[in-house]
């Protein structure tokens, strides 16, 4: 298994997508866009099978995709089809085996995350929970994210124990605010479903995608963006 994670550094594309936006879908050339995927060429076996990503729960195999399919991630047990998520903020979460036959990409973002894409996706892949193992990429982190009393609320509904997961913050007495820890609510719902080895997600200041402008693309920061890039294959 071989996996990567992309910054905003080494690629062509201009501001505000400087420099290394992987992302056809906000308003970047596709030239440099298809530049800055050549980039990756020679440290992966094949072309990334990228996705349409629309804040959902589908899953798809990437090794039978046509196209660019619809969907927020994908899996694949055969060897060198590269599953691969692209983040502005949201989660990147990567999945594989310990027996190596099966990865996965999952974009978590926090309407996906809500709604369940982490378990669409354990569902999908082949492998026993016990025997899967999690990393968790850089992401808005939880003295960033801030959100309305609706979003708590939906993860609330989802799971109780989310509650745990925001605090109040600011002073909004007639509407209130809370910092959500995303990375905390990926981490309960992958115990939720029996995956107890999960990594990364430890380091929320280092990879806090809101508060690193030198090198992560942040939507929550500004606005019109590039996006990275998380990147999984079986070798």
């Amino acid at each position: 298994m071989r996996g990567l994670q992309t910054t905003r550094l080494g690629g062509v594309s201009h501001a505000p997508y400087d420099s290394l936006n992987f992302g056809l879908h906000v308003n970047d050339k596709p030239m440099h866009v298809a530049q800055n995927r050549q980039v990756l060429s020679p440290y992966l076996p094949s072309e990334p099978v990228w996705l349409n990503q629309v804040h959902g729960i589908h899953v798809i195999d990437s090794a039978i995709t046509t196209c660019v399919p619809e969907a927020d991630a994908s899996f694949t047990t055969q060897k060198n089809v590269v599953c691969v998520t692209m983040t502005a903020d949201c989660l990147p979460v990567l999945l594989c085996d310990s027996a190596g036959t099966c990865v996965a990409a999952v974009h978590a973002g926090w309407r996906s995350l809500c709604d369940g894409v982490i378990e669409a996706t354990l569902n999908q892949i082949p492998a026993k929970p016990k025997d899967i193992m999690a990393w968790l990429g850089p992401a808005i982190g939880p003295n960033a994210f801030e959100v309305g009393a609706e979003v708590r609320a939906q993860f609330i509904a989802k799971d109780a124990q989310a509650e745990t997961a925001f605090r109040p913050h600011g002073d909004h007495e007639s509407n209130q605010k809370y910092l959500g820890n995303l990375y905390q609510i990926a981490k309960q719902r992958l115990h939720n479903m029996g995956v107890t080895s999960i990594y990364g997600g430890g380091q929320e200041k280092k990879w806090c995608t809101y508060t690193d402008k030198d090198n992560f693309f942040s939507f929550r920061r500004d606005g019109e963006t590039g996006r990275m890039a998380t990147l999984i294959w079986l070798a």
